[in-house]
């Protein structure tokens, strides 16, 4: 099919275009980018440097995809961005590509960032992901399948946030947030698990239940180490597939800490 390229667009040479991509006006496409099938990039956007975005995606107006890292470690390297299939990244998104020598900045498919949304330096972005309005990720963040980060929040550089996990708005993040878990205001921790998530998500009555069992096991049991309830609720839960998750998760911590519930 025919592409829709705007006559004021500045398509550089060495740029891959695919089919039926729509590209607006005076929006400037770098000499290494690569823009598959069914891309629509909206009037004013730059996409610069080696950055790769997937079919389908919708990148709306003043956008800044790909441009140089912030990270004042950089050293002139040659770095990636790749960007998944049928994302909506919405008015004046950036997100940049990694920061040493062949690294990258993954972003996976169907997710949705609103306006003014930041992805900084070798990130990665699971799929089915939405992050609101002006919600900030460092470098090295880690966000997995079908999480939700509220608007204004920030997230610490090497922070993850686990699959399903809701971060409410406003709220800064600097440890590791289980899979399936809630929390929300300024350093509070842990507030329970997303059940509204979960429910609205079809997750079966049975998960529901064992994995609201594990999570009193491992955050709610005072008297018991972490470490011990970990290899209790792995012991006796971890046969259900969304304790197994949590399990793997924190077994994967490598040494940093994971958010608990707070006394507020």
């Amino acid at each position: 099919m025919t592409n829709l390229i705007h006559k004021t667009a500045i398509i550089e040479d060495g740029a891959q275009i695919g089919n039926n991509v729509k590209i607006g006006p005076y929006s400037i496409i770098g000499p290494k980018v690569v823009l598959h099938d069914n891309v629509e990039i909206k009037s004013h956007v730059v996409i610069s440097n080696r950055t790769t975005i997937g079919e389908g995606t919708k990148i709306f107006q003043f956008a800044s995809i790909g441009e140089l890292t912030q990270d004042l470690k950089y050293r002139n390297a040659d770095t990636e961005l790749i960007i998944g299939k049928n994302n909506i990244i919405r008015e004046y998104v950036t997100m940049n590509p990694g920061t040493a020598e062949g690294t990258k900045t993954i972003v996976g498919d169907n997710c949705l960032f609103m306006i003014s949304t930041h992805i900084a330096h070798d990130c990665v972005i699971g799929n089915n992901v939405i992050m609101a309005n002006h919600a900030t990720l460092a470098g090295h963040v880690t966000i997995e399948d079908f999480a939700i980060i509220g608007g204004l929040s920030a997230v610490k550089q090497f922070v993850r946030i686990g699959k399903h996990a809701m971060i409410g708005g406003d709220t800064f993040v600097v440890e590791d947030v289980i899979p399936y878990a809630i929390i929300y205001r300024e350093k509070s921790g842990l507030k329970g698990l997303n059940l509204v998530g979960l429910k609205r998500r079809n997750f079966p009555r049975e998960e529901i239940t064992n994995l609201r069992k594990a999570y009193e096991m491992l955050f709610e049991n005072k008297n018991v180490k972490f470490s011990e309830a970990v290899e209790k609720v792995k012991s006796e839960l971890s046969n259900y597939e969304t304790v197994a998750n949590v399990i793997k998760f924190i077994e994967t911590a490598e040494g940093k800490p994971i958010c608990q519930p707070s006394d507020t």
